[in-house]
């Protein structure tokens, strides 16, 4: 999954663990079709807790009929609701997504997990503005989820609202100053911006944090080629795509929201003659995305700009 929608784990959006069923005391009920009734919403929230496990093993399928079964069953229950919005929303069902996630909205209006899914459908489905809109009223409720405020860095970004993204991801990072996504992303927008020198000083920073992630690798590689330091630019793609060789497809750093500049300097790269035996290599020894050799087989990140490991 591209890491712009990553960020906000199904724990945080749905909030595992709070979906609970009523507690029942020894007290007689005096009317039997509310005992049904209550007893039927217990069974709900039950299997409601279910499926919230099934996902946090990311067994989607199995969650799905599940959280469907619950909101027959709890149907005034707007976390069973999230629940089975942000299943579908993990399984790519834009549209039931934010149906189901609208009608959980319509039970909790202030719910800040339910506004952040919502915004993270809409992104997927390319519609910006509303993701926005769904966004920034989650903030604004609660403004202290490092994932959140990245998603809607992102949106700003795809709006070309440069400033706005890059606040947002700077939010993000004082949060988790680790979060290396978010710097990654400020490397992005600055790219796109002009500002080439920023940038790679923001990926190098990215590096530092975690320097097995393929991408900063790789757009650290792309312009230091484009600034004439090949043999260093190879020596980082190559790193790049043995960590992660889905890196080399150029509709995937789209999805990782390259932009149209980096994107064209990536795919002029990538065609070298150097970085297609690379490919070739990976391909014949039968590695799979994200499965490539470490760095350190076949070629080193040279340490001045990759201190040394998504």
């Amino acid at each position: 999954m591209p890491k712009h929608i990553r960020a906000l784990s199904l724990s945080i959006l749905i909030g595992v663990g709070s979906v609970t069923a009523p507690a029942y005391g020894q007290a007689l009920v005096p009317h039997v079709l509310q005992l049904d009734s209550d007893r039927l919403e217990e069974q709900g929230l039950n299997l409601a807790q279910e499926a919230a496990q099934l996902a946090q093993f990311q067994q989607y399928q199995l969650a799905l009929p599940r959280a469907e079964l619950a909101t027959q069953l709890a149907p005034d229950n707007a976390q069973v609701w999230s629940l089975l919005g942000s299943l579908y929303l993990q399984v790519e069902e834009l549209d039931q997504a934010i149906t189901t996630l609208r009608k959980a909205q319509s039970l909790d209006r202030e719910n800040p997990a339910i506004l952040f899914a919502l915004g993270s459908a809409y992104f997927q489905k390319d519609d910006y503005a509303q993701a926005v809109q769904y966004l920034e009223q989650g903030v604004r409720i609660r403004g202290d989820v490092p994932g959140a405020l990245f998603d809607l860095g992102n949106a700003y970004y795809k709006l070309s609202r440069y400033d706005q993204a890059i606040e947002q991801y700077e939010q993000a990072v004082e949060l988790e100053e680790e979060f290396w996504p978010a710097i990654n992303n400020i490397g992005l927008v600055l790219y796109e911006m002009g500002d080439v020198e920023g940038a790679i000083e923001q990926w190098r920073s990215a590096l530092e944090i975690d320097n097995q992630q393929a991408e900063p690798h790789l757009a650290l590689a792309v312009v230091l080629y484009q600034q004439g330091d090949q043999e260093q630019a190879f020596l980082l793609g190559e790193t790049a795509l043995r960590l992660d060789d889905e890196y080399a497809n150029v509709d995937y750093l789209r999805e990782n929201l390259w932009g149209e500049r980096l994107l064209t300097q990536a795919q002029q790269f990538l065609d070298l003659p150097r970085m297609q035996e690379t490919l070739a290599q990976l391909s014949r020894s039968g590695n799979q995305p994200g499965e490539g050799s470490q760095p350190g087989e076949g070629s080193q990140p040279a340490e001045d700009v990759t201190p040394s490991e998504e």
